[in-house]
Order: structure tokens, then sequence, then C-alpha cells
């Protein structure tokens, strides 16, 4: 009986399939990710410290390092039943483009309006905004996935959203900025004269095309002095990672329906959401020795985080008013060159990430822009989807992976993330396709600028 027999190209759950409880990756890490600092004394943030600034339930959730599972409420059941479960699914057809043994399947997160993965925490977050009586959030956005899925989310549960996006990414992709705005939400260029921080960032830096670190600044300046507002942010924290964690759950389940053993874990790796949330179940399994799997991290050469950053503390944000997180970082000065990969943007990365790749449970790699692209492109033609810059990044792993099958001879299974689709990025891709698109990558000195400016803790 041959594969496509025996294995759908679409692997669906039932709906009584769905995951009920989201997974805490924490709960299983021997090594927990370090806590949050205050960055004026340098202690661990305490609840009533972060409330003026997150949502209560959601502190919890940030703190929470022992329950390994959390259930999830009805109302967001209920929501996630519009587009969950999510398709698992074999890629036949770039398995026969390739001439690979190897055997490929991705989880396709682009079904939603949003067109990302992004809308498993946004409306999460929203959910629990709405619980509290707030009257609306602020957030950030690089590429406009994670906007546009807040702005469905605070729609749906009428909140007020306010969006600052990464003016690199606002001035490419102006039909994101405007569904955005078709759900209700405004949206400013970052950085922007609107914040006391976004008017510094630009004195120091005139003509930056921002970063999410930016955006990230003025979002929680506007948080905090706008009374029934609190800040969520679609990446990064734990939080997030939590509620991303049904992407790997399903995974798996949808893996385990048909007796099927993955050998390695491949995502794109900005700020760690949709890395964290599929792989989440599966370095449970490892950590606890159940199983084992290759996981592999890949980021921009132009934003290598992992690749060339340094494990400390820092700030999430550039203008330096955000508490301080130990991760892989670049330097919360660093402004990353304006590559075609919004979400990718990012001078840091999620804690949670930054630890298990500190202890070796898992790798990473950088991969250039054209080279990502080039993967885009091939899997566009044989697979039926056009995917996002992001996504493509873990396309261009996963095709490498394969090749090398190709030239040993070994039948490894490989999954992969495909956190969303491109249709909003078509600029880059004509970039691409006009030979226009360069290959950004740092200097040393750059980095090395960077990284001086770390906050010194006593």
């Amino acid at each position: 009986m041959t594969d496509k027999n025996r294995i759908p190209y679409k692997i669906y759950l039932e709906e009584n399939e769905m995951p009920q409880s989201w997974y805490n990756v924490r709960a299983d890490m021997a090594n927990k990710p370090a806590p949050l600092l205050n960055p004026g004394t340098g202690q661990p943030l305490k609840a009533e410290e972060l409330t003026p600034i997150f949502c209560e339930e959601l502190v919890q959730q940030e703190l929470d390092n022992e329950n390994a599972y959390i259930p999830i409420p009805q109302e967001i059941r209920d929501f996630y039943r519009m587009y969950r479960p999510s398709p698992l699914v074999r890629a036949y057809c770039l398995e026969e483009k390739l001439q690979t043994p190897a055997k490929i399947y991705y989880k396709f997160e682009g079904n939603n309006t949003s067109g990302s993965h992004k809308l498993n925490s946004a409306i999460a977050q929203a959910y629990y905004a709405k619980k509290q009586g707030l009257r609306g959030v602020t957030t950030e956005t690089g590429a406009g996935q994670w906007g546009t899925a807040l702005s469905m989310a605070c729609s749906y549960f009428d909140l007020d959203c306010k969006v600052y996006m990464v003016k690199v990414s606002y001035e490419q992709k102006p039909f994101r900025r405007e569904v955005m705005r078709t759900y209700g939400a405004s949206v400013t260029p970052s950085p922007s004269d609107t914040t006391e921080v976004g008017r510094a960032i630009l004195k120091e830096h005139p003509g930056t095309t921002g970063s999410l670190g930016c955006a990230i600044s003025e979002a929680v300046e506007a948080a905090t002095k706008n009374e029934g507002y609190r800040y969520v942010l679609g990446s990064v924290l734990n939080q997030v990672l939590l509620h991303q964690s049904v992407i790997g759950l399903e995974t798996k389940a949808a893996l385990d329906k048909y007796g099927i053993k993955a050998d390695m874990i491949i995502g794109c790796a900005g700020g760690g959401s949709n890395l964290g949330g599929l792989i989440s179940p599966f370095m449970g399994e490892k950590l606890r020795g159940e199983a084992d799997y290759q996981i592999i991290a890949v980021e921009p050469s132009s934003c290598p985080s992992f690749t060339r950053g340094t494990y400390a503390y820092d700030f999430c944000d550039t203008g330096m008013i955000c508490p301080l997180a130990k991760m892989y970082t670049l330097g919360s000065s660093f402004i990353p060159a304006p590559n075609h990969a919004g979400g990718l943007r990012y001078h840091g990365m999620s804690p949670i990430l930054s630890q298990l790749y500190d202890d070796g449970l898992m790798e990473a790699r950088s991969v250039r822009q054209t080279d990502v692209f080039q993967a885009a492109e091939t899997f566009a033609r044989v697979e039926g989807i056009l995917p996002a810059p992001e996504s493509s990044h873990a396309i261009r792993a996963a095709i490498d992976e394969a090749m090398k099958c190709k030239e040993t001879g070994e039948e490894k299974t490989i999954v992969f993330g495909l956190t969303g689709t491109g249709y909003f990025d078509m600029t880059a891709y004509e970039k691409f396709h006009n030979g226009e698109m360069e290959n950004y990558v740092p200097s040393d000195d750059e980095i090395a600028a960077s990284l001086a400016r770390l906050p010194r803790l006593n």
C-alpha cells in the first residue's frame, strides 16, 4: 500500500479532538526561563507590578511555571471552531518535485481571515481584556498579521484596538493596514510623533524605518497613559507561547492518528510565537525523556538573534520602558534592515525558547532573504499556497533537509509550520522576481555597538 493510499493529503481532526487545554512547556523544563526583571530595581517582577500593563489573568499565565495544562475557556474554544482544527498537510507534490525520500508535512495556519496563526492568541487576549471590563487594548505589529488578528478579535468582543505598525511594513503593506481598519482598529506608523518615546526615537534615528522594539515602546506608553486600556503582545511572552500550543497539540494529535513519528520539527523564528507553539508538545516529550526530535529554529540573516546574538538580560523594547527579559538578543537598540519578513524583525527571542536553545535542546540557523523567496516560489508552484515570507524561512530549511535526505537516502519525516499566507506580500515577491531584492546582513561592528548598550545589572 502506498503512502498516498494510507495517508491523506490533508489530515483533519474532528471538532471533538481539538485541544481543551493549552500546554505549558515550562512545567516540564528543569531549567525554567529566567524571570522578568524590574528595570529600576533589577529584581524579579511581581504580579502586582505587571497588572498595570497586562490583563490580570494573562499576568497569572505569564508567571505560571508549574501547571502543565491550563484549560481553554469555552468562549475561546467556540471561537476556535470557526477555523480550527487546522489541517496537517502531506507535501506530496513538493516531495515529488525534490525527488526526495523524505516525508514532508506542514501545519497550515493560514485558513482564517487574518491569514496567520496569530489569531490563536489574539482571541485569548481579547477575551481576558473583555472579561476584566477594559475599554480597549494597544499593541504593535510587524508584518501586520498580529495587528490584523487582534483587530478581528477586538471587533468580536467590541473592544477598542490601537495598533502601532512598524513604519516599513506600514508603507509596504497598505492593504494589510486597511484590513485592520475594516475591523475597527486605528493604525499608526511607528515610530511616530504621537508618543514621547516615538519622538525620542525619531530624534535619535531620523528617517528610521522602525522595528518591533520601537512599536512595542509606543504601544506600552499608549496603554499606560489611557485609562481602561492594557497592552497585549503577539509574540515573545510566555502567555503567547502558551496560547499558540494549540498548533503543536493539533499537529501531534494528527500525526498520532496515523501512527506517524516526526524526526524533525522546523519553524521560523522572530519572537517565537509560531515556533514555540508548534514545538511545545514535542519538546515536552523530549524534556520528559519519552521521545527525541531534531528541532530547528530558522531566522533571517538580517536579524539573527539566535545565531549571532548574546544570551543576556535586555529590554524588550527600543524605548527601554518595558521589563527586562533574559533572552538571546541583538540589543534593544538594534534596528534591522528593511527586509520583507516584518514579523521576524525583532531584536530578541522568547525567554522560553532562549533557555531551551541555551540548554542545547534545539538548534538554530539563519538564511538569506533571496534564498527564502526562492524556496517560497518553489513551494507555491507545486503546493498551491502562496506562503508568507516569515513561513518561507521554515520552508527553506525543510527543503534543505529534504535534499540532504536525497543525498543520503534517509527517509526522515520532516514537519514544519506554515504560519500564514503571503497575499499581502506581493511587493516583496515583485522585488524578488525583478532581481531587486538585497541580502541585508548586519556587520559584526553593528551588532557589537548595539550589544554594548545592554543594561548593566548588579
